[in-house]
């Protein structure tokens, strides 16, 4: 198992900030809830780590610039 490998399986995610001044990550499947809260700058953080994995996903399968 790993990042790579597809599986499948629907789940719901929803984002948010809670009552506590976190923010929170819910993700629901198959009637498992998993709610993983971060605080702000760890979120800023994760929104990081997204935005570059999306920029790597884009250039996957891109011809090389010469």
């Amino acid at each position: 198992m790993g990042i790579n490998t597809e599986r499948d399986i629907e789940a719901n995610l929803q984002i948010g900030p809670t009552d506590r001044g976190m923010v929170r990550l819910f993700i629901e499947a198959d009637g498992v809830e998993i709610p993983m809260d971060f605080d702000p700058e760890e979120a800023d953080e994760i929104a990081e780590e997204i935005r570059a994995a999306a920029q790597a996903a884009r250039a996957v399968g891109q011809p090389r610039k010469k």
